[in-house]
């Protein structure tokens, strides 16, 4: 296992939604608080989860102060936010919101519109946004999820900018879904954090040095992920299951929002267009599909 001022387990936070499909502030510290009791180290706000490219500028700013208020009731609770756009404007500015609101550590894609930039042009980026907005005693966390940016991240460029900002480069979430991939990335960012973005990896990521999760599923199984983190290897036989149920029922955050409703009385409202909420069948459907892979 690494250790690294962000090594934990990170739930990839929803965005709870009132009946309109405004951002809904009221019920987020609620959802926080379950988090934080049932293990996660910290949460981040307004990733792919947390379907942060569907709001607005303003919208990202009130659910980043929203957290960041009920913070102040459990400082130990880590924050880190979902600040990648295609600008680096944009992005500098999301970062610097961020960490004017005392986040621990940004997420930042890269920019995805431009999919066949050069390697040297995306260091350029990301140097250019390190040294605008992130401080000293903060982190960026590149996100590498070419599934659905387009862009990879080459282990070789991240231990380009973890050598350039040793002290403001922190490491990556890896959301590829490969082993192979998340040991590369181990293998190249020493004293960084890799962590990985499937629950399924974990168990064998940790063994070979990986800091932590950052998952989706980290909202209902988090307690398994944290013996896991723990030490606690064998609990991975549980999480397998319950991780291939989800990806069974798409998308992650309608199948969160509907079981988090019927397992746990948390009502985080709808899910924004151009994603669907599970109709009452669907819900059905996977209220039972996890209850066979073992979650209660």
């Amino acid at each position: 296992m690494s250790v690294h001022p962000l090594s934990g387990i990170y739930a990839a936070a929803l965005t709870p939604l009132t009946a309109s499909g405004a951002p809904d502030s009221g019920a987020l510290p609620r959802y926080l608080d379950f988090l934080a009791e049932r293990g996660c180290h910290g949460a981040l706000l307004l990733g792919t989860t947390g379907e942060g490219p569907s709001f607005s500028g303003a919208e990202r700013r009130a659910i980043w102060s929203a957290a960041a208020e009920w913070r102040q009731a459990r400082p130990g609770f880590r924050l880190l936010a979902g600040t990648g756009t295609p600008s680096l404007t944009e992005t500098t500015e999301f970062t610097q919101t961020a960490f004017d609101l005392g986040y621990e550590a940004a997420v930042v894609l890269p920019p995805y519109y431009f999919r066949n930039a050069s390697q040297e042009g995306l260091f350029d980026w990301f140097a250019q946004l390190i040294e605008s907005a992130v401080p000293d005693g903060k982190w960026l966390l590149g996100y590498h999820i070419p599934q659905v940016s387009g862009v990879a991240l080459p282990p070789k460029l991240l231990a380009r900018l973890a050598a350039a900002y040793p002290q403001r480069f922190g490491g990556l979430k890896d959301s590829s879904g490969d082993p192979a991939q998340a040991a590369a990335y181990i293998d190249a960012l020493p004293g960084c954090a890799v962590l990985v973005g499937n629950d399924q990896l974990l168990a064998d990521a940790m063994q070979g040095g990986a800091a932590g999760a950052i998952t989706a599923g980290a909202t209902l199984w988090s307690p398994l992920l944290r013996r896991i983190y723990d030490g606690a290897a064998a609990a991975q036989d549980q999480v397998d299951p319950l991780r291939s149920a989800m990806d069974a029922h798409p998308p992650a955050p309608a199948f969160l929002k509907a079981m988090l409703g019927h397992f746990h009385d948390l009502k985080l409202g709808s899910v924004r267009a151009p994603l669907l909420d599970f109709d009452p069948e669907h819900t059905q459907t996977a209220i039972h599909a996890l209850e066979a892979a073992g979650y209660r």
